[in-house]
């Protein structure tokens, strides 16, 4: 029987999760991470230097921690059958497919998550999914805990909201603030009054849908004001910007503390 998915679950009961997108990709930070007790680690291979065997020692890493287990997402590098095939033959159970535009795209990558006659996913015989083929009942009852997410990233995108929500198959959609912002001519700017408006009009359609809305916000303040709003699913932080911002906070106050000393050099 394939392992219980407690996010997808946790997204049905409208439980809020909380998330920490992962861009090392390197096992040894996945390990370290999955302990800090987010809800789930999004494991990153469309802006990350990654694969599906990198993946898998990173899946390893995440679903090893016990005591403050973490459930493990994985962004594949577009929504592409092959793509979405490989992921879940190593474990994945929950993507988050990048630049979907429209219901007809949407509908493909459901396809892609389902095995005939309800989809087009191909028989991998003994993969790691079903433990090497030790779960008989894999093929059988995967759909049930196998998690569907796709991203809304463009204006173009947002105008076909509904009908990518809409599909069957669809448990939530993530909203993009950067490349939305981009695509409005605002690149980058993704707390512009005009980006927070789309995003926030995105967060009431999509509950409107009954699926579960997603996003990727930095910004403490502004995250809380999308869980506020019904976000279900947000990561809040990133492996990156944290090891990156805690480097030049030292090492600027050492910095500082060395050109604040008085000399005390000798001529």
């Amino acid at each position: 029987m394939p392992t219980n998915n407690t996010f997808k679950h946790a997204l049905a009961a409208k439980k809020p999760q909380i998330g920490i997108w992962s861009t090392l990709c390197d096992p040894f930070v996945s390990e370290l991470i999955a302990g800090a007790g987010y809800d789930w680690v999004m494991l990153d291979t469309e802006h990350a230097p990654s694969d599906p065997v990198q993946i898998l020692r990173q899946l390893q890493a995440v679903q090893a921690e016990r005591l403050r287990p973490s459930s493990a997402v994985v962004r594949p590098a577009w929504n592409d059958t092959v793509l979405i095939k490989r992921h879940l033959d190593i474990g994945a159970q929950t993507l988050l497919l990048p630049f979907v535009q429209n219901k007809d795209e949407a509908e493909a990558a459901v396809a892609a998550m389902r095995y005939p006659p309800r989809g087009v996913r191909g028989m991998g015989g003994a993969v790691r999914a079903s433990r090497y083929g030790r779960d008989t009942a894999y093929v059988a009852e995967a759909e049930r805990e196998l998690c569907l997410l796709v991203q809304v990233e463009t204006a173009e995108a947002l105008e076909q909201l509904e009908a990518i929500a809409n599909v069957d198959g669809v448990d939530g959609v993530f909203i993009g603030p950067g490349d939305l912002s981009a695509s409005m001519g605002l690149a980058g700017q993704v707390n512009h009054p005009q980006v927070r408006a789309a995003i926030d009009d995105a967060i009431r359609r999509i509950l409107a849908c009954g699926k579960a809305p997603g996003l990727l916000m930095l910004d403490e303040p502004r995250a809380r004001e999308c869980l506020d709003l019904g976000a279900l699913f947000v990561a809040v932080a990133t492996d990156q910007v944290l090891l990156r911002k805690a480097a030049d906070e030292v090492a600027a106050r050492f910095k500082r503390a060395d050109a604040a000393a008085p000399s005390t050099a000798t001529y």
